[in-house]
Formats: structure tokens, sequence, C-alpha cells
């Protein structure tokens, strides 16, 4: 009978391994799973990577409050492509993925993700008058699920533009005032402009573009009408298309004020605004407070406190245009 200890311990090792196996068999997938639950960010982007929107120093802000892409925070970057119709299923897919936060940079992708989500936390990168738009209650306390940074910080900065333009070009008594009428925040740009262009004796001439296709049809109208500048307004498809308008409105000998530095730096002759890129690390703060247990309706709204002025005098010179000393003094980049 000696040989029942050894194979009733023999059946317990066993019975022990098996258990064991079992064990790990339950805990491996948790343990992962926990390895892996690291926050899930999305991105709306209006362009694309390869275009180098300003919407990627977003990762800069991240960076610069501990986060490692990969290592404690996922992003999952979305991109129009130029095209505002592509935001809806984009937003949709974000919902989908189950992200954290979604980062919307234009009015458009915030629109969508509003859309998309009334649970999910939504920051804006660079919206223009959230308020207007129905993102939030005030800028004080946005009340929902929306916060983050606004672009424009009053309707000041139209009538800037336009006595910018007119410093360089004092002769110009009618601009033209190039936007997308499906940019949400078109019609009160449009409005700005008006209100700035009385004060200065100015006419304006709206002119429409919905695609890059429209670009060379709308260049052919403001040559009609003799313009003697253009103010393009803030949207994706003026953005998209930044250096085709550049090229448009160095044949049409054209100085053009754009809304931000990136225009410029595409062959735009100027620009006055707030940075995007600075905006979109600066929403990195937005994101990370909601990480930590932050509500978005308890987050105020950001404005801007700076915007720089950018002169390109490569264009200038093609132009033949002489910049008075006194705008020189006060630009913050000379694009030679």
């Amino acid at each position: 009978m000696d040989w029942l200890p050894g194979r009733m311990v023999l059946k317990l090792t066993v019975t022990l391994l098996a258990n064991a196996v079992a064990l790990l068999l339950l805990v491996a997938p948790l343990a992962e799973a926990q390895k892996a639950r690291i926050p899930r960010v999305g991105v709306l982007g209006g362009q694309s990577p390869e275009g180098s929107p300003p919407i990627l120093a977003l990762r800069q802000g991240l960076s610069e409050l501990g986060y490692v892409e990969g290592q404690n925070i996922a992003i999952e970057w979305k991109w129009a492509h130029g095209k505002n119709e592509g935001f809806a299923s984009l937003a949709a897919e974000l919902v989908q993925l189950k992200v954290d936060i979604i980062v919307a940079g234009t009015d458009p992708a915030v629109q969508a993700a509003q859309r998309a989500t009334r649970t999910i936390p939504i920051v804006m990168a660079f919206a223009t008058d959230p308020v207007a738009l129905g993102f939030v209650t005030n800028l004080a306390r946005p009340g929902g699920n929306i916060t983050g940074l606004s672009l424009q910080a009053s309707p000041e900065i139209a009538g800037k533009r336009l006595q910018l333009l007119r410093e360089i070009a004092p002769s110009a008594t009618r601009i033209s005032i190039l936007g997308d009428p499906g940019e949400p925040d078109t019609p009160g740009g449009l409005k700005e402009m008006e209100a700035a262009a009385r004060a200065l004796s100015v006419q304006l001439q709206p002119v429409k573009v919905r695609s890059g296709a429209e670009l060379d049809r709308a260049f052919a109208a403001v040559a009609r009408e003799h313009a003697g500048g253009m103010v393009i307004l803030r949207g994706t498809v003026p953005f998209a298309y930044r250096a085709r308008i550049a090229e448009l409105a160095a044949k049409h000998r054209l100085p053009t004020m754009a809304w931000q530095r990136a225009m410029t730096e595409a062959g735009s002759l100027m620009s006055y605004g707030a940075s995007l890129s600075d905006l979109a690390r600066r929403s990195a703060y937005f994101v990370d407070k909601i990480l930590k247990g932050a509500k978005p309706a308890d987050l105020p709204v950001e404005q801007p406190t700076k915007f720089e002025l950018a002169i390109n005098m490569k264009t200038a010179k093609a132009l033949g245009l002489t910049i008075p000393p006194s705008l020189l003094g006060r630009a913050d980049q000379l694009i030679e």
C-alpha cells in the first residue's frame, strides 16, 4: 500500500499545476489589459500630417506635461485633408473607439464632435467664437462637455487686418474678402470686416470659395472688380490651398492679408493673428486637467493675448511694394 502516498502526491501536484496554469491564464490578460490601459486622445485635424499643420504642436504641449505617446498616452489622429464634410465620419470613428477626450482644431471639427457626442470631453484648439457658435454657454463657465481655446479675442482684430493692409497699399479703396461660406464663422467674419471697412472708407467685395477648384474663378472676379487688396478669412479650404492662393495673388499683383503665419510662409504678403501652434500646444493643458479629473464645464475658455504680424518680404518685392519702416518695426517675423 506504500504506493498510494506517491500516487496521491502526484495527483495533488498535477491538480496544483493545473490550478496554477488556470490562474496564470486568468491573470495574464488582466495584467496586460491594465498595462495597456492608458488614456486615449482623439484629434480632429483639418489638413494632413504631411502639411505640418499647427495642431501637431499638441504633441509638444503633452510632452512638456510629461506625456509620452505610446507609453502613458495614446493619440488617435484623424485628418480631414481640407474637406470639412469629412469631419462627421471622423468624429463618429473617435466615438466608436471610445477615446477619453477629443481635441478639435477648427470650428467645423468642433461642430462635428459636438454632434457626435455630448458625453466625451471635447477640447477646442482654436475655435473662433464658441459662444456665438453654440459650443459653450459662456467663456467663464462653458457648462457642457466642451472647453478649450478661442482664436479671436475681439472683433477689433478684423479692423486691425484691414488697417495693416491699407498701410502697405494706401491707395486701395476696394478690398476683396475671400472666404468659404460653409465655414460657421464666415458670416461673423464678414460682418466684422464690414464694420471696419466703414471706418476706413473702404468698399468690400465678398468672394466665395467652397473648394480649390473655385479659386481661379474667384480671382478672375476679383480682377474684374479691380480690387486693390485681399483679406483671407479663416477656413479649412483657404488654409489647404494657401500656396495656390499665394500664386494667384502674385499673378494678379494683389497684396493679401491672411489670418495666420503659415499662410504668409506659403507666399501671402502678410498675416496678423494668434499663433495656432501656440494655441494647439496650450490645448494640452486642458487635456491634462481633464485626464486628472476636471470637468470641461468648469474649465474657462481661454483667449489669446498675443497676436503676431508676419510679412513676406520676397512677396513684397515681387509685387513692387515698399514696406513702411514703421510697419517693419512692428513685425514679429520677416520672411525673406
